[in-house]
């Protein structure tokens, strides 16, 4: 029977597929694709049953089963979902004279021969055979043979992407922009890729290839929302979630009045790594807004009053993605938190589809999932990763078992060179980003046989797109599957990127399958681990591993500012250690003093980040440099010295930095000239993995807060003249306020301008509502209060309910010229704010500011001995050596 004749129904009944011969039929046919559409259509679905191929499963869709993209009103649900006790808008009518609609019973599909069999048959791959539900969809998992076709070279049209309909036709979503990288896109992907278009009746197949196998059987804290939402509760002061009995997804309910709707998972545990995996869409008809529709999702851990956001979405989209999250282990009990946020479009749609939480980390598959795990192919017109394997199969194929079952019902991702077509030819397949910091060992199973030349890479790909090669192979192999060990670092979020290159458009295949990750590394790995923070000092307590050569003298003395109004603390507290090179009254000009880090080991991308600030120099530049030495402390090369910078103002500094050499880092201060020659601070030196520009990538934390981009959780009540600025840099009033702020040197930070207050006036900065808990709490925060007519700087805990303010810890007066340090420890098992309050002084030189604001769970590891305040020592200028 020809490929023009067999329709989908038949091939299912047939256990037949594309044969090698038909996939490149159906590749040229794109080219005639005019004539053949209709062809086309009819392979693609035969009545009400649809293929997905690229994701291995067959589905009925009963009539109005849709997802929120693709139009058509089905009827929404909140049964099963729960919510706190109150008053609820939907069963009690909500003023909508609308009752609160039932959820309605699929009619039972009548399945072809072969499907009903393969409903009967065991399931593959871990999970255990699923029984539907009287009245539901049906799932009959069929995976397809191992020259998986993509569906979207023999669905799609090569006319521009089309626009769909949001859920009951409340909005359109844009069409995919070509080349953009979500998670279902490529060549498994549906929808969204560069070839995605009016695919016969669009991407009705989208919402059954999204079915995750064992729905019945997931993990506390997942939920396929099928006839429940798994002990999911909306916030009921937001909009409602709806839960879709048809569609079987859940959604904001946006026909009601609000900002954002909020959705709590049960309790949770996890003592050991997790992957949480969310499938989702946003549709709206505004492709671009200052103010978007964003999905959030939060950690809510027990015992802290912040949520920290692990992930942000606002792309719109016409087909559901992935996301995928690392949660690290830990003893504390946690809640997922998902906010849906309504931007300037209020015709938006938010829908979640799915919900998995699986033990271990997202970067591992074994490809028998329909999601693969969230793993993405990079579109190639000629050359991309396929799914192989399963038990639909041409008896011709060269390619292997798979090795997890090792059976060919299993699966796995290959890429062969059918339609290579020029010279180094290259296909990708990368992994989901990593959203934890995390180091260990990175394992897969590969295949690579060969006509010719073919060579297989893995690379990280850091946020910045630079790419770092791990493992490499361009020997061929036999066709059993071999083990590849390679020791991974990730200290920031990065991608694992597996890249096979053609040399030759004549035969040869890469297999790859298992890929799995442990947190000790690899087998081969030999001598000790290098713990980067012991390349680091704040010299509280001594040099650390830091030391200096005694042929050149000691360049660097450690000392302590006592707090005074003429010469600055240290950068870590205000009245702490740090390092000084006072080169001023030297009588050798060119003088220089070196300070020598530890032993750094080679071939790895280290980010140096301290703090510096010069004073006495009339040039600044190069008063300060940073060397790498050999071991042999033979110069090896410059990598960063000073050009200017504010004078006595601590500043951070961060470079990048890798050799293939063991090396140290040096600072070297250095005296040009007898007249040109001043102090020298250094403090707060650190050392990480990986580049300084994908180091800030991992959010802060969430009780963190630098007013770098905003003010954060703080409001205030009035904005005016005698109100809190965000400023950087000096204030306007001399001889008052800071110079800098105390997170860069060059940011930003919150002060009172005195000159616009009158003496007495307040001012006040408020936090949004806290959570209350149990046990301690801890607040850290920078203050500055230098100015001879310096005020009152206090802190107040102000419970919910409470009228009065609970008086924390105050300051009066002038305190320093330095950023000082603010301990607060504090207990509230209600709901609070906490109150940043400035009292203006009897002069206009009294600018006070803050910065570096800090929310911990308590107790604090250090406690100021005295909480209320005045003035600064008798002892002022007093260094301590």
């Amino acid at each position: 029977m020809g490929l023009e004749t067999l329709s989908c129904e038949e091939r299912l009944q047939d256990q037949v597929w594309f044969s090698w011969e038909e996939r490149r039929h159906c590749s040229l046919g794109m080219d005639r694709r005019e004539t053949e559409k209709t062809q086309l259509s009819e392979w693609c679905i035969s009545g009400e049953w649809e293929v997905v191929a690229q994701l291995k499963q067959w589905k009925f869709i009963a009539p109005g089963r849709r997802p929120p993209h693709l139009g058509g009103h089905s009827s929404p649900s909140h049964a099963g979902l729960g919510r706190p006790a109150g008053p609820d808008p939907l069963r009690d009518g909500g003023g909508t004279g609308r009752p609160p609609a039932e959820p309605r019973a699929l009619p039972a599909p009548v399945l072809p021969p072969a499907a009903a069999a393969a409903l009967a048959a065991p399931r593959r791959g871990r999970s255990a055979p699923r029984t539907p539900r009287p009245g539901a969809a049906a799932s009959a998992p069929l995976p397809p043979p191992a020259p998986l076709l993509r569906r979207e070279r023999c669905c799609g049209s090569a006319s521009s992407p089309r626009t769909v309909r949001a859920h009951g036709g409340r909005a359109s979503a844009p069409p995919a922009r070509p080349g953009a990288v979500g998670a279902l896109r490529g060549c498994f992907g549906v929808g969204g890729g560069p070839r995605a278009g009016r695919a016969v009746t669009g991407a009705r197949f989208v919402l059954a290839a999204l079915r995750l196998a064992g729905a019945a059987l997931l993990s506390p804290g997942s939920c396929a929302f099928e006839d429940s939402a798994c002990g999911y509760q909306w916030d009921y002061a937001h909009l409602p979630w709806t839960l879709h009995g048809e569609g079987h997804y859940i959604s904001v309910d946006t026909s009601y009045e609000g900002e954002k709707a909020v959705l709590y998972s049960p309790d949770l545990y996890s003592e050991e790594w997790t992957c949480v995996r969310l499938i989702y869409q946003i549709a709206t008809t505004l492709e671009t807004s200052p103010d978007p529709t964003r999905l959030n999702l939060y950690l809510r851990q027990e015992g802290e009053s912040f949520d920290r956001l692990l992930w942000s979405a606002k792309e719109p989209s016409d087909s559901w993605l992935i996301a995928s999250l690392d949660l690290m282990n830990s003893t504390k009990k946690y809640k997922l938190v998902l906010e849906g946020e309504m931007g300037q479009d209020k015709s938006a749609s938010i829908a979640i589809f799915e919900i998995k939480i699986t033990p271990g980390y997202c970067m591992e598959c074994d490809f028998e999932e329909n999601h693969l795990c969230g793993f993405v192919n990079r579109w190639n017109p000629n050359v991309n990763w396929f799914v192989g394997g399963g038990n639909i199969r041409n008896s011709q194929s060269i390619l292997p078992k798979d090795h997890t079952l090792n059976s060919a019902l299993g699966h796995y991702m290959y890429v062969d060179s059918v339609y290579v077509k020029h010279f180094q030819e290259v296909a990708q397949l990368i992994s989901p980003k990593t959203t934890a910091p995390m180091s260990g060992c990175l394992s897969f199973y590969y295949q690579l046989k060969q006509e010719s030349s073919i060579v297989f890479t893995v690379y990280l790909r850091d946020v910045s797109g630079f790419y770092e090669e791990i493992w490499k192979t361009d020997t061929a192999l036999s066709t059993d599957w071999a083990l590849a060990e390679v020791d991974f670092n990730a200290p920031y979020p990065m991608e694992v990127v597996f890249e096979v290159a053609f040399n030759s458009a004549k035969g040869g295949y890469v297999a790859l399958d298992d890929i799995s990750f442990s947190p000790v590394y690899c087998s081969n790995q030999t001598g000790t681990l290098f713990d980067p923070a012991n390349a680091g000092c704040n010299f509280e307590e001594d040099l650390c591993n830091f030391y200096q050569d005694q042929k050149d003298g000691p360049g660097w003395s450690r000392v302590k500012v006592k707090r005074n109004v003429y010469r600055a603390g240290d950068h870590t507290t205000g009245f702490g250690y740090y390092l000084l090179a006072n080169t001023k009254y030297t009588s050798q000009p060119g003088y220089i003093g070196r300070l020598y880090g530890p032993t750094l080991p080679g071939n790895l991308q280290f980010c140096l980040s301290f703090y510096y600030a010069l004073y006495g120099f009339f040039k600044m530049s190069g008063t300060l440099a940073v060397y790498i030495f050999e071991e042999n402390h033979v110069v090896q090369d410059k990598i960063w010295s000073v050009l200017d910078s504010p004078k006595g103002v601590w500043t951070k500094a961060e470079i990048s930095f890798k050799k293939p050499m063991p090396c140290k880092v040096v600072f070297v201060s250095l005296c040009k000239s007898f007249w040109d020659c001043g102090l020298v601070a250094l403090d707060d030196v650190s050392l990480s993995l990986g580049s300084c520009q994908a180091a800030d990538s991992f959010l802060l934390s969430p009780g963190e807060c630098t007013f770098e981009k905003d003010e954060c959780m703080f409001t205030q009540k009035k904005r005016g003249r005698g109100s809190w600025h965000r400023r950087r840099g000096p204030t306007p009033t001399s001889y008052t306020g800071p110079k800098g702020d105390h997170t860069t040197g060059v940011g930003y930070y919150m002060y009172i301008e005195a000159s616009d207050m009158v003496y007495g006036q307040r001012a006040y900065l408020f936090s949004r509502l806290l959570r209350g808990i149990s046990g301690k709490q801890c607040l850290t925060f920078f203050y500055h209060m230098y100015g001879a007519g310096t005020g009152l700087l206090s802190v107040y805990l102000k419970k919910e309910g409470d009228d009065e303010e609970i008086p924390l810890w105050r300051r009066t007066g002038e305190q320093s010229i330095s950023w000082l340090r603010g301990l607060i420890e504090y207990e509230s098992d209600r709901n609070y704010q906490i109150i940043f309050e400035v009292i203006r002084g009897v002069s206009m030189r009294s600018d006070t500011a803050i910065d570096d604001i800090l929310f911990q769970a308590g107790p604090c590891l250090e406690v100021e001995e005295i909480q209320f305040s005045s003035g600064y020592p008798d002892s002022l200028n007093e260094i301590e050596y």
